[in-house]
């Protein structure tokens, strides 16, 4: 089912009836296969609506934002912390200040602006967040690993992810599924999710919430009470890998779906225009 690439990263090959089925549109077949990451940029995409305003950051979301844009959202409107507004870069930016956001874009405030006018404002639909940590409510962490006092490792912080975790109407994070990574209680909440569950983020008024969790191994949301359940596995994986993965007793949809596999024409896209040198899926 799976092999290892160059970058040490899942290759995954897809179902033969659908390559068959796939090759009878696109004769070419080197697009047939997925890593983990492309399988991730993909589902995030497809999160997004048409029209929507993203506050997006780089690397994986920036690539997810652009993927939309190309297929189904193309009046997604893209915004960046450094104050771009409705930005359309033509190459893949190398950090929030990189000047091929400016190109193109609708305007250009400063960063006090961006988060002022834009996103504690309302004006910010969907963010994308990521941590070396979240738990079971959906809180992530990026300050410290151990006791904040004297930490076994101290993280970047925040930056403006608790503004965007705060402020958005809703919140997508993409991150790898490592028990590590998934503790029943982060060490530090960085990002506010669901804090403790029930209506505790309301009581605070805070905005919107986080709707998805994206992994290389399952896709997963929150029910009525803020915890997280598991709402499709991508195929291969079974329920013991996501839970053997995770710091918790998850619970499954009733109907734990399969998640649907990239498009070869999802897999040229980001292959060929938007990451080419394999900066983030790899393999360039």
């Amino acid at each position: 089912m799976t092999n290892k690439s160059p970058n040490k990263e899942n290759v995954h090959q897809k179902d033969e009836s659908a390559v068959v089925s796939e090759a009878q549109e696109a004769p070419d077949q080197e697009y047939s296969d997925y890593t983990d990451t492309e399988l991730m940029v993909t589902i995030a995409a497809r999160e997004l609506r048409d029209g929507e305003s993203v506050l997006v950051g780089v690397g994986v979301p920036n690539l997810a934002c652009n993927l939309a844009k190309r297929t189904h959202a193309s009046d997604l409107r893209m915004f960046y912390e450094s104050g771009t507004i409705d930005s359309n870069p033509r190459s893949l930016p190398l950090s929030i200040g990189d000047p091929v956001l400016a190109s193109g874009a609708a305007g250009l405030v400063p960063m006090y602006e961006g988060f002022s006018k834009y996103l504690q404002a309302g004006r910010i639909d969907v963010g994308f967040l990521g941590g070396a940590q979240i738990d079971k409510y959906g809180n992530i962490n990026s300050t410290v690993i151990g006791e904040y006092d004297d930490p076994k490792v101290r993280l970047p912080g925040s930056g403006g992810a608790c503004e965007i975790a705060s402020n958005s109407h809703r919140t997508l994070v993409i991150t790898q599924h490592q028990k590590r990574r998934f503790p029943e209680e982060v060490d530090f909440v960085t990002s506010p999710g669901y804090l403790d569950g029930d209506t505790s983020r309301e009581e605070l008024g805070l905005r919107g919430g986080p709707e998805a969790v994206i992994t290389d191994l399952a896709v997963m949301r929150f029910d009525d009470d803020g915890e997280m359940y598991v709402e499709s596995l991508h195929p291969g994986v079974s329920r013991e890998d996501v839970q053997a993965a995770t710091g918790w007793e998850l619970s499954f949809a009733d109907e734990t779906g399969t998640t649907e596999t990239p498009t070869t024409d999802e897999i040229r896209l980001l292959r060929e225009e938007l990451d080419p040198d394999g900066l983030y899926i790899g393999g360039g």
